[in-house]
């Protein structure tokens, strides 16, 4: 039997430079059609991002994909593909709380893609207005961590703000300690937004007895006053953020749990038409009666929806008054729950549905530069 000939290395990247010069002629082929999309969606008031498009598009290539190429490198590429697509088509203001350097910041890049224009706020005030006054098209807002619970302010904001949901995503947080010191035993004091100094406090305790917890507007704004103020001061967040205000990392993976997640939610202006929605989110008051909470559940119960979130905020100028936020495993906008709405209208006293949205993915955007 003659042996199989192992093909040389220059044959093999002649090949690979045979494929490139086909993929870009294919993405740019692509890019004309989304050119011709934005142009005949022009003067349309609708967003050009279309969460449930882009989930289809997902699914579908990953169901057609044979391999070796991995599914997560493969949404990965497509990811950074659809985000040029929308920027060819009409370029969308996406404002986060910032500064530049937030775990809001790395989800919405990793989420909406490089060429997403990324615009940073200083609240959450301000992002829900962003959007609502028509400055920005698109905001992304954590709503809730897997260990520190709710994000109560963002709730209260939908309250007051008329914003819908368009989509959510999970994305993993992991945190690092940086300085400008050369070791932890120079740290005299932590800066950090509040919730990492929650979500580190076994270790600081363990490893930083002591030392004085500083609690800052956001993560990229402790690791700039790190980089100010010299060796005393450390900082809690993203890995990046060392790179970027040139500190050093003095410890990684530092969060007492490692299943650390939080779900960010993307919210525009009006209603997302189109595609397969998952998930519904409303927010719901109940007349002050005996059982008025366990006839909005009960009706819920009828229709086997499955609720996957439930929590009560206090209502903004009524003392003792409650609204609730819920997440419910259905679309609401589907025509055969009509009569479903219209029943529930009757036993709650206000009712807001904030957008019915596909399921988000799970990104791991920890230890990206």
């Amino acid at each position: 039997m003659s042996e199989k000939k192992t093909p040389d290395l220059g044959s093999l990247r002649a090949e690979i430079d045979r494929l490139d010069d086909g993929i870009l002629d294919l993405l740019n082929r692509r890019a004309i059609i989304s050119i011709g999309v934005g142009r005949a969606k022009k003067g349309s008031p609708d967003t050009v991002f279309k969460p449930f498009r882009e989930k289809e598009i997902m699914e579908r290539l990953a169901k057609r994909n044979p391999g070796p190429l991995p599914d997560s490198h493969l949404h990965a590429i497509y990811r950074e593909i659809m985000s040029s697509s929308r920027r060819l088509q009409r370029p969308e203001r996406v404002v986060y709380l910032g500064p530049e350097g937030t775990f809001s910041y790395f989800a919405g890049l990793e989420y909406m893609g490089r060429s997403a224009e990324l615009a940073p706020k200083a609240n959450f005030e301000e992002i829900f207005r962003a959007v609502a006054d028509g400055e920005a098209e698109l905001g992304v807002i954590p709503l809730e961590n897997s260990l520190q619970g709710t994000v109560g302010q963002v709730v209260d904001l939908f309250m007051l703000f008329p914003v819908y949901v368009q989509s959510e995503l999970f994305c993993r947080i992991t945190h690092c300690l940086m300085g400008k010191a050369k070791s932890t035993a120079e740290v005299k004091e932590v800066h950090s937004h509040p919730q990492p100094l929650d979500q580190c406090s076994d270790w600081l305790r363990n490893n930083l007895p002591g030392r004085t917890l500083v609690p800052e507007s956001s993560t990229a704004a402790a690791a700039e006053i790190a980089a100010k103020r010299g060796p005393e001061v450390a900082t809690i967040g993203h890995i990046s953020l060392a790179e970027r205000y040139g500190l050093n990392i003095l410890a990684a993976h530092i969060e007492d749990l490692p299943d650390n997640w939080t779900r960010f939610l993307v919210i525009g202006p009006r209603v997302s038409e189109g595609g397969n929605r998952d998930k519904t989110s409303l927010l719901f008051t109940v007349p002050d009666k005996p059982g008025a909470l366990a006839g909005v559940l009960e009706t819920f119960a009828g229709r086997a929806i499955n609720i996957t979130k439930l929590e009560s905020r206090p209502l903004r100028g009524e003392k003792w008054k409650y609204v609730f936020f819920t997440d419910l495993e259905c679309d609401l906008s589907r025509m055969e729950y009509d009569s479903f709405l219209a029943e529930l209208r009757e036993k709650c006293h206000t009712l807001r549905i904030l957008g019915s949205y596909p399921s988000g993915p799970h990104l791991n955007a920890v230890g990206r530069q």
